[in-house]
């Protein structure tokens, strides 16, 4: 769990989603604000809609375009704070399937598949 990650949202039913199958998850959606944070940071990407790339890690790395910072612990999942939309959003507990423990900040490039 220490690698830069890839997934590939989409929208279903008019939800923000992804699907990644080596993290057993199909159809997990983005709820309580991190959908709102990701149709923002999608607006000019044409046909984001079909899907899109979505990259993360725990550190700063070259190209990334939003910094989430942790604010806290809430229902098994973890609330983030991005100044850059001042915006809050909550990640659920599939979070886990990529790190270890919720990191203190998540950084995130968005781009056209």
């Amino acid at each position: 769990m220490n690698s830069i990650n890839v997934i590939q949202p989409y929208k279903y039913h008019g939800m923000w989603v992804f699907d990644d199958p080596a993290a057993g998850l199909v159809r997990e959606p983005f709820v309580s604000g991190i959908d709102t944070m990701i149709a923002r940071v999608v607006a000019g990407i044409p046909d984001a809609a079909d899907g899109f790339i979505l990259v993360f890690f725990k550190t700063p790395f070259p190209g990334h375009e939003l910094r989430l910072d942790w604010r806290r612990e809430d229902g098994g999942g973890n609330w983030y704070f991005t100044d850059k939309l001042q915006m809050e959003g909550w990640l659920c507990p599939a979070l886990f399937k990529y790190f270890d423990s919720a990191p203190r900040n998540l950084y995130v490039q968005v781009k056209r598949k």
